[in-house]
């Protein structure tokens, strides 16, 4: 059987290394994903082609997360079993999982292409690139069921403290993604439509070559065919602990969505600079990615197993190296923003737009090392409705009134919206310590240093 990792003895500090590097290697190879679409697009076709995957991704990306986010319920109550040193449950939690989200994946396979239209226009996708984002959302709308599927595998493993397997499936998809790309939008100028398909086969191919690999992996439970059905205990357990992440997520990304849109109607310059930018993000926000997705693992095997200390002691290791790499990818992006965004164009006016977004963005890296930190340490210990309460708060209390204001502010300036992203950080990091606070007064005890 291939080594799960036990979080609950050893030291803290290594333990947390060695699970997060696969963690952030899967995360890259995730970004590369998303960026060969948009670098390849942004070389071989047209700025509405560029803006149109840019604003389909977008939402897509939202759609993804949710249901990603969906699966951390599964994953946290996967990982509390383990800590409890009862594995043999892991098969009918699984089980039931691969039961609702295969509803809901066949849901979205239909609902989405029909709303592509309504999707765009709610975007105010630019009239150059409209019929381009309804394609591009279409298509990958209707390989959704394909995308859950992609991302259950990853929830399922980091669940049982696997790393690598994540990695694995990530690695397949990012390699057929690219060939895609590179044969639909370089060799055959499909432009964001080629994208599009290349996604969803890439997606495909990594599903059904990783079930192939998986069944001859040897699991700390046995998942048989009468697990795989809707038991209603489990689900409603799953979802108590999934759904406030989702639909902070979900809020979360419709604030983003929000300032999209409102570049939108600036012009199609400044929608094809944020696509840029964003993709960019993927890069720069890896790190508080990985270590946000690593503790929930790490602090749900410890409150499984009673060590809340050790998971205290977890949270301020892993907030130290995120800071650390933060300052780094804070000097990348503020600096060298042009240099960054001009891998994904060849518009230097676009370039120049990137490059101002990203000024705010490289600010927020300063920050979100201790967010997100503290967003997976609350999620590992089933706080999820605090985690969707402040993700709430700082989308629409702050981000989005703060970059509408902005945008109404002359001369427009990308980076003046931007600002809204850390400004919502800062509110978000502050609710967080408060919560820790009265988490040590009130119930948990939990020493602050």
């Amino acid at each position: 059987m291939e080594k799960q990792i036990d979080f609950t003895s050893g030291q803290i500090l290594s333990k947390l290394l060695v699970f997060a590097g696969p963690v952030l290697l899967a995360l890259f190879l995730q970004a590369m994903y998303g960026a060969v679409d948009l670098l390849i697009v942004g070389k071989f076709a047209s700025s509405a082609d560029v803006s149109a995957v840019s604003t389909g991704s977008q939402i897509m990306m939202t759609i993804t997360n949710l249901v990603s986010s969906l699966c951390m319920g599964m994953t946290v109550y996967l990982s509390q079993k383990i800590g409890e040193r009862k594995a043999e449950e892991g098969g009918r939690i699984v089980g039931s999982g691969l039961a609702m989200f295969a509803a809901v994946g066949v849901l979205l396979t239909v609902v989405i292409p029909l709303l592509s239209g309504r999707l765009a226009g709610i975007m105010n996708a630019p009239a150059e690139a409209f019929d381009l984002t309804v394609s591009y959302i279409a298509i990958c709308g209707a390989g959704s069921i394909v995308i859950i599927a992609y991302n259950l595998i990853g929830g399922v493993f980091r669940g049982i403290g696997d790393s690598n397997t994540p990695l694995f499936t990530v690695m397949i998809a990012c390699i057929f993604n690219i060939a895609g790309d590179l044969l639909l939008v370089a060799g055959l100028g499909m432009g964001a439509k080629g994208a599009a398909i290349a996604t969803v086969t890439a997606q495909l191919m990594s599903v059904v070559i990783s079930y192939l690999m998986i069944r001859r992996k040897a699991l700390p439970f046995r998942v048989e065919k009468k697990s795989i059905c809707f038991d209603s205990c489990i689900i409603k357990r799953i979802l108590l602990i999934g759904t406030p992440i989702a639909l902070q997520d979900l809020l979360v990304g419709i604030s983003f969505l929000v300032i999209l849109s409102i570049v939108n109607n600036i012009g199609l310059t400044e929608s094809a600079g944020v696509g840029v930018a964003e993709k960019v993000c993927g890069f720069i926000m890896l790190v508080p990615a990985a270590f946000m997705q690593s503790m929930s693992a790490f602090v749900a095997q410890n409150r499984g197993a009673g060590k809340i200390d050790r998971a205290v002691k977890g949270l301020r290791s892993a907030i130290g190296i995120s800071f650390v790499l933060g300052v780094v990818m804070f000097y990348a992006a503020f600096f060298h923003g042009e240099a960054l965004s001009g891998l994904f164009s060849n518009d230097n006016a676009v370039i120049f737009a990137a490059a101002d977004y990203l000024k705010a963005y490289a600010i927020d890296c300063l920050l979100t090392c201790f967010l997100f930190c503290f967003v997976g340490f609350y999620n590992g210990m089933e706080h999820t409705t605090f985690v969707m309460a402040q993700g709430i708060i700082g989308a629409f209390a702050v981000r989005v009134p703060v970059s509408f204001i902005m945008s109404k502010i002359e001369p427009v300036s990308l980076f003046r919206i931007g600002l809204a992203i850390p400004c919502s950080t800062v509110l978000q990091i502050i609710l967080c310590f408060v919560f820790l606070g009265r988490m040590k007064s009130e119930r948990y005890r939990v020493p602050l240093r």
